[in-house]
């Protein structure tokens, strides 16, 4: 089975090669001193793709259903490990442990860091944290889809296992390649748009490349440890959020907006509805709770911290205006919660995603109608289409393991020695690729002062929280490795 897996995984390793110039072009024109370390990890990762490419290249064949998974497993723990290569080699005293982390916690848009000091960093080594949350965004594999057929490989197994949300099986378009490139398409001129954005409020440019990347990835990284904090700037924060929001919601629905040159179809989409209106409530009332604790001096300076970091933290982007964890506690445990279930399927953001929350309400509703008429034939339908049944079990399936796993790995972490708030707090963060947690990984915190056991724990929740769990739990059951 590996052997016909080697040819893409070398393209995919020789595509990853080539962003690494991004941070290399960077570091010449600047001459910040990382030039060598990306030059080298550039040239690495090309070589390494190249003999995979050479060695598998005579078992090419069709990918199936189960090297569609496998393959995702294999890429997004294999693309971290060429990630961490300019970080290894610029910053001598980093542990591959750490270094693994971090090219995770970009790769996976989570934001989470273990590094201090971000702005005595080389720009070219802020670049190349924050272009992996971008590249990470929507998903490396459906790049890979739109160019694999290109070169003999069919990919549509790939996008099917990568893609976000329950319904995978939908095709924008005829051919699954041509779906991809609309995809990255659209992803491409709004990262433009919100580059442009950003230094028109006030970022230079190359903050606003940096942040651009991580607010359309919804990863959180920055290049100062102060987050936003380091800007003080409303109209930055508005920018922000306008472009979080944005990210947070299916990147199909504007693909399909531009084919048909209109947005009512954004609109009458109902998670797209549902999320819009679960930002405004939540900032609602986090704004009125922070009024009425006297948290600010003012309702409009409630409002704009309120607005940024529900926000941020909701559609799992991981960014900070304030240290929200010093606000009454009932505020940060809300946009907790909220980080697990706001963003929509198909959009950058991670965590349960809402359409599985909207089915789920609606199979309670069905359960309830049926313990009064247990002879009613009551079908379960989302914006008037029916859902079939499977799709019903497959989320049900999917949030026994979510449970699953943050319980086994919050009592894991605890067992390792941290208190309760910072061990529940960190697989929920990592589980929904968000970033901050509270306690020693609040927003004021890193996760730097974890141990290489608890670093690990913390990793491969950011990898089965960005495969969406399944994906990744198949490979350990026996029927996955039967013929």
């Amino acid at each position: 089975m590996l052997s016909g897996l080697l040819p893409v995984l070398g393209v995919v390793l020789m595509l990853f090669s080539v962003t690494m110039l991004v941070p290399l072009g960077f570091s010449w024109v600047l001459q910040d001193g990382a030039l060598a370390a990306h030059a080298s990890a550039a040239g690495l990762t090309l070589g390494a793709g190249l003999l995979m490419w050479l060695a598998g290249r005579r078992h090419r064949r069709e990918l199936r259903a189960r090297d569609g998974f496998l393959l995702v497993a294999l890429v997004w723990m294999l693309l971290p490990a060429a990630g961490t290569l300019p970080l290894l080699l610029q910053l001598p005293d980093l542990s591959f442990t750490d270094a693994y982390f971090e090219a995770v916690s970009g790769l996976t848009t989570t934001g989470s860091t273990v590094l201090t000091g971000l702005e005595r960093l080389p720009v070219s080594l802020n670049v190349w944290r924050c272009l992996m949350v971008l590249v990470g965004g929507l998903g490396i594999i459906v790049l890979a889809v739109a160019v694999l057929p290109l070169l003999g490989v069919g990919g549509s197994q790939l996008y099917k296992a990568e893609s976000a949300g329950p319904m995978k099986d939908e095709k924008l378009t005829p051919r699954m390649a041509e779906t991809a490139r609309g995809l990255w398409g659209v992803y491409a001129v709004t990262a433009a748009v919100c580059c442009v954005a950003y230094h028109l409020a006030g970022m230079s440019w190359v903050d606003a490349f940096l942040h651009m990347c991580s607010t359309m990835g919804l990863g959180g990284f920055s290049s100062y440890d102060a987050s936003f904090g380091a800007f003080d700037s409303p109209a930055i924060e508005a920018v922000a959020i306008l472009f979080m929001t944005m990210a947070g919601i299916n990147f199909a629905l504007y693909f399909v907006a531009v084919r048909r040159r209109s947005l009512a179809v954004v609109w009458r989409d109902v998670e797209a509805r549902v999320y819009l209106l679960v930002m405004a409530v939540s900032v609602a009332v986090v704004t009125l709770f922070l009024m009425a604790h006297r948290v600010y001096p003012d309702g409009l300076t409630a409002l704009r911290h309120a607005a940024f970091n529900v926000v941020s933290i909701a559609t799992t982007t991981g960014f900070a205006s304030v240290d929200y964890a010093q606000w009454p506690i009932f505020a940060p445990a809300l946009m907790l919660v909220l980080c697990a279930f706001a963003t929509c399927a198909g959009s950058t953001g991670g965590g349960i995603k809402l359409i599985r929350s909207l089915l789920l309400l609606k199979q309670a509703q069905r359960e309830l109608v049926r313990i009064v008429h247990p002879r009613a034939v009551v079908p379960v339908t989302l914006g008037g289409r029916l859902v079939p049944a499977q799709v019903l079990a497959s989320v049900i399936a999917y949030m026994l393991a979510y449970g699953a796993v943050n319980l086994v790995a919050s009592f894991v972490l605890m067992a390792s020695g941290l208190d309760l708030v910072t061990s529940v707090t960190a697989v929920i963060a990592s589980v929904n690729n968000t970033g901050p947690g509270l306690g020693q990984v609040g927003p004021a915190g890193n996760y730097q002062g974890l141990t290489d056991l608890q670093t690990w724990v913390c990793t491969v929740c950011m990898l089965l929280g960005r495969l969406e769990i399944l994906s990744l739990l198949v490979l350990l059951t026996p029927q996955f490795w039967r013929r």
